[in-house]
């Protein structure tokens, strides 16, 4: 639905959002009538104050004035119940009652302002309820108005001038080229200055304003092309949720497997099972403190507390960040590891620019670079510079390029380990051992990078990436990163299906279950809030749409009517392999790294809260993570503890990270 067109322009909100906002508060304003309405009946008469003829006069014109605001309400929230999302002529007249209603403000204010000239200077030998009544108004009204003022600022949208009266179809194919420029530049300007606004506590160097202009060209261009407001993406969301879970529930079990895609060894999957919950320890303690600390929430701070302002940088070589005792304690609480094990740690943090420890790790007579995830705003910003750049690779046939941001940090890291003589330095001490390099999330494309640069001068080096990101190398790295590279993927994680394509494609079908549903935007968002909280049944939505509303979602549109814009050029096919040099104005499909060790629950996908956890492994493939796949797990089975629990659950062993857990309450399902 477009946004609601009042006051000369646009705004963030549509005229079939104003149900639940104008329900509020005409509850508010209804209880507050009937409690004036009952002070006045019981006083009137007996207005015996020096200010009583006053009072009596407030408190009728009070109820005339509260009596009109409600009648308007109840016509704004009728009138907004009306129609569906993309069927908005039942609700044509909502913008002459938003007018009404912003014209209703005004006598609002100056009684608010003499009800408390009144409480001021002539309250005095009043009863305490006749005064009571007048502050309860005055409070009231200015809470309503600061709350409708805190409204305005959140639905206000800088691009929301109206442009043309006509819709691009009516334009030459010219000037609906440059009009959509002009829009992209704006919109592309806008966030630029709120991502400036949000990091203006980060230094304004050149990387940084190169990593905003890239996030905002990114984020303003992801939806210019649409008229949706932030509701109709919630109204959705809400219905592909539920229609995802539907065509879950129709599906036949796949088949699992038992080994790797380039294995034919049965015990291929459990000993990688086996490596990976040991790895995954390492790319967890990574994190530091804080997820030490939430994973340990009881006996966290006591055990780091003794430790955390020791001073043993004789022993290890700590470069930059803070609490550098916190964070090497609770390293070594999680890995089990000893001071005279860690070769080099750094905390130093900064854009492309992450924390790292190398270590020793004897059990598995492994040199282990462990790289961490996101966990501050530059880590933010790496993870948002999303464009391509090419990754020279010795070997590779085919386009080499990947994620600008994570290429950058894995580029720092290279140089750190081999120029620095980090690595050399291990294997000094264990020339024996392999090296292994590891990370989860941000740290796991950082770490699959990194491998791919290492591979040609470590051949037996292997990377265990937890949890990376879906957009990270092109598919001919991909490929050549399945020889010693395993992703472990939980769940609906919503990051290994992240990227551009996948987003592109999200875009597409949530403006197809829009355009289909024959209900209203109120009751989608409320049986979806029920749906997600309490479960049951998904709705029978629709899943196509009818020819004619196809066809008019792929025009270009810029008119009060429109929803979506011309096919977004910003979309391409997952089989193009094209260099980004030669297609510098496409966001080419970025793979997730190596062979995809998927771990799943079995079994129902809601269940009691203290229900046992059965998970399942199996070896996927990439094309299993093409679709974005909306459920409340999307965050959860991302977090690293959550990661961890799973794979040591399905390796029985038991979960170091938070030893409260007992892994009893899981089941080993292979």
């Amino acid at each position: 639905m477009p946004g609601l067109l009042v006051f000369g322009r646009r705004w963030r909100i549509a005229s079939d959002d104003l149900v639940f906002p104008g329900a509020f508060e005409l509850f508010i304003r209804a209880v507050w009538w009937i409690v004036t309405l009952v002070v006045y009946t019981n006083h009137k008469g007996s207005f015996n104050c020096p200010g009583g003829a006053y009072l009596q006069y407030y408190l009728l014109v009070l109820l005339v004035l509260l009596a009109v605001i409600i009648l308007t309400l109840c016509a704004i929230v009728y009138i907004s119940a009306q129609g569906t999302i993309m069927n908005p002529g039942p609700r044509r007249s909502m913008p002459l009652l938003v007018y009404l209603r912003a014209v209703l403000y005004f006598p609002e204010f100056i009684w608010a302002c003499l009800g408390a000239v009144w409480v001021s200077d002539n309250s005095s030998g009043c009863q305490p309820e006749e005064v009571g009544a007048v502050i309860g108004a005055v409070v009231s009204s200015w809470v309503i108005l600061l709350a409708m003022a805190v409204g305005v600022l959140v639905v206000f949208d800088p691009l929301g001038s109206p442009g043309p009266s006509r819709g691009l179809r009516d334009l030459q194919s010219s000037e609906s080229s440059q009009l959509f420029s002009s829009a992209q530049s704006v919109a592309s300007r806008v966030w630029e200055n709120r991502l400036r606004l949000l990091c203006c506590c980060l230094p304004q160097d050149d990387n940084h304003r190169a990593a905003f202009s890239s996030i905002a060209q990114l984020v303003s261009g992801f939806f210019l092309d649409t008229d949706l407001v932030p509701s109709d993406i919630a109204a959705g969301l809400a219905l592909l949720h539920q229609e995802q879970d539907k065509m879950e529930q129709c599906r036949d079990p796949d088949e699992v497997l038992t080994h790797s895609p380039s294995s034919p060894i049965r015990e291929d999957l459990e000993l990688e099972l086996e490596k990976s919950a040991h790895y995954m320890q390492f790319a967890a303690a990574a994190y530091g403190w804080p997820l030490y600390i939430y994973s340990n929430p009881l006996t966290g701070v006591c055990k780091l507390s003794g430790d955390c302002c020791g001073s043993r940088h004789a022993e290890y070589d700590l470069v930059g960040g803070d609490a550098l005792g916190c964070h090497f304690t609770s390293i070594l609480q999680s890995t089990g590891l000893q001071y005279r094990d860690f070769i080099h740690i750094s905390f130093h943090n900064q854009i492309y620019e992450i924390p790292f420890f190398v270590a020793l790790d004897h059990k598995r007579e492994a040199v282990l670079v462990a790289v961490r995830g996101t966990l501050s705003l530059k880590d933010v910003l790496t993870d948002l510079s999303a464009e391509c750049e090419n990754l020279s690779v010795e070997g590779v046939s085919g386009s080499c390029y990947a994620h600008k941001g994570i290429s950058q940090a894995a580029h720092f890291i290279y140089k750190r380990l081999v120029h620095d003589g980090i690595l050399s330095q291990a294997f000094s001490i264990a020339p024996e051992y392999k090296l292994v390099v590891t990370g989860h999330s941000l740290g796991a494309g950082t770490a699959s990078l990194l491998a791919v640069l290492l591979r040609n001068t470590q051949p037996t080096l292997e990377c265990y990436a937890f949890s990376p990101p879906g957009g990270l190398m092109s598919k001919a790295l991909a490929d050549f990163s399945k020889q010693f590279v395993v992703s472990v993927v939980l769940g609906k994680d919503l990051v290994p299906r992240l990227s551009i394509p996948n987003m592109e494609d999200l875009k597409r079908r949530l403006l197809k279950m829009v355009s289909n549903c024959s209900k209203p935007k109120y009751q989608i968002l409320l049986q979806g809030c029920w749906y997600e909280v309490f479960g049951g049944s998904p709705d029978d939505f629709p899943t196509e749409l009818e020819s004619r509303r196809e066809e008019e979602l792929s025009r270009p549109l810029l008119g009060a009517e429109c929803v979506s814009a011309a096919p977004s050029s910003s979309y391409q096919s997952l089989s193009s392999d094209d260099s980004p040099v030669r297609n510098t104005h496409t966001h080419l499909p970025l793979y997730l790294p190596g062979r995809v060790l998927y771990v799943t629950e079995d079994g129902p996908s809601r269940r009691p809260c203290f229900a046992q956890v059965r998970y399942r492994a199996e070896w996927s493939s990439e094309a299993s993570f093409r679709n974005v796949l909306i459920s409340p797990k999307m965050i959860k089975d991302h977090m690293p503890d959550v990661v961890l629990r799973a794979l040591q659950s399905l390796t029985q062993q038991p979960f170091t990270l938070c030893p409260s857990s007992s892994s009893n309450s899981h089941l080993n399902v292979i």
